[in-house]
């Protein structure tokens, strides 16, 4: 399906796509990035314990390095893209050659890591130069920086690791995701449906910014973008590039009275909205944003706080719904997000009303 919607920098098409087979590689990098996500530690520990230890360790040392979803990989499958039919197109791609196509590494952005990751796989070997270059990479993520080594070993055994990534999301598919599909298979095209019906009366930047919670882009550089509902990264998004003019944007579909983790009768997001407003700096910071737009610097400077500090706040609160982020050049700006500061309260007074009835 798709559909014309005017933005500031043109038209841009709509595109629309919907499958289980995202949240296949979505709920993976979730499950193993837990801090980012908001995710009980915990719980995701117990859900990776229930796959084999050969196919656990491997992706606990490739994950961290893994963009959250290969997208366009995805993208390009036939129909129905459930887990099974992914994992399947894989096993057709030559085993030296399934991550390469995968992760799309030959259309990958920075030439330095594409040519190093292709001439390691070539080679069957890396370099203390090429561990420099991703070292350098990944230098503001401390714990990856630790097993960049482990991860470049992988790559200079390319048919061990198109196997051995093939084994690991089957393991992963029996442990634990084949049930999970049934579960949120649902939800990812009701959510499809809702961002349809939103589409036909908003703008493309205001459509992507509600359907993020929060999240603006005013000067888009693509003619078509596809939309795909996801589940566990609500609110985030994941954003790629299919081709030059083509973009793909993931964004959270899951209800807001709903938890990520099955059975879970607390929601995810009022967990995250009481914590974040029971913090007092993360409360002055929404009582500045509320007055104006500022950017981290600027929070840092009104705070007399580092920035590294006022960056992880901002990372609370966005994952709480409680701030807007807005993108002008290579500038970030920020402001209170109202909105979701009353429906924090009106998910609390649901969410109470909910367990009396239960009870």
């Amino acid at each position: 399906m798709t559909q014309e919607n005017p933005s500031e920098t043109g038209p841009i098409t709509l595109l629309w796509d919907v499958g289980t087979a995202y949240e296949l590689f979505v709920s993976l990098s979730v499950l193993h990035k837990t801090e980012q996500h908001g995710l009980r530690p915990s719980w995701a520990a117990g859900v990776r314990s229930r796959i084999p230890s050969a196919e656990r360790k491997f992706l606990e040392e490739i994950i961290p390095f893994m963009g959250c979803c290969p997208a366009p990989w995805i993208y390009r499958l036939p129909q129905p893209k459930d887990a099974i039919n992914a994992i399947w197109a894989l096993r057709q791609i030559p085993a030296e050659r399934r991550m390469i196509e995968m992760m799309g590494v030959e259309q990958w952005d920075k030439p330095e890591i594409r040519e190093i990751v292709l001439k390691i796989t070539a080679q069957r070997s890396w370099s203390n130069r090429d561990l420099a270059a991703f070292k350098q990479l990944f230098e503001d993520k401390h714990e990856e920086t630790k097993s960049i080594d482990k991860y470049l070993d992988w790559w200079a055994r390319p048919d061990e690791f198109g196997e051995a990534m093939v084994n690991a999301l089957q393991a992963y598919h029996l442990a634990f995701f084949s049930e999970e599909e049934k579960r949120v298979a649902p939800i990812l095209q009701a959510g499809l449906e809702r961002a349809q019906e939103k589409a036909q009366h908003m703008s493309v930047p205001d459509l992507i910014a509600d359907l993020s919670q929060g999240l603006r882009f005013d000067d888009l550089k693509v003619k078509e973008l596809v939309i795909v509902p996801a589940f566990w990264t609500t609110p985030l998004v994941v954003m790629d590039e299919i081709d030059e003019n083509r973009g793909i944007l993931l964004f959270g579909a899951r209800p807001a009275n709903m938890s990520a983790i099955p059975g879970e009768l607390v929601p995810d997001g009022l967990i995250q909205a009481l914590k974040a407003l029971a913090d007092p700096t993360r409360l002055k910071i929404i009582h500045f944003l509320a007055h104006e737009e500022l950017t981290p610097s600027e929070l840092a400077r009104r705070l007399s706080l580092r920035a590294p500090t006022v960056t992880h706040h901002l990372s609370e609160l966005r994952l709480a719904r409680l701030v807007n982020l807005k993108f002008r050049g290579q500038e970030k700006l920020y402001s209170a997000r109202l909105e979701g500061i009353l429906g924090a309260f009106d998910n609390l007074q649901d969410f109470l009303k909910t367990s009396d009835e239960k009870s």
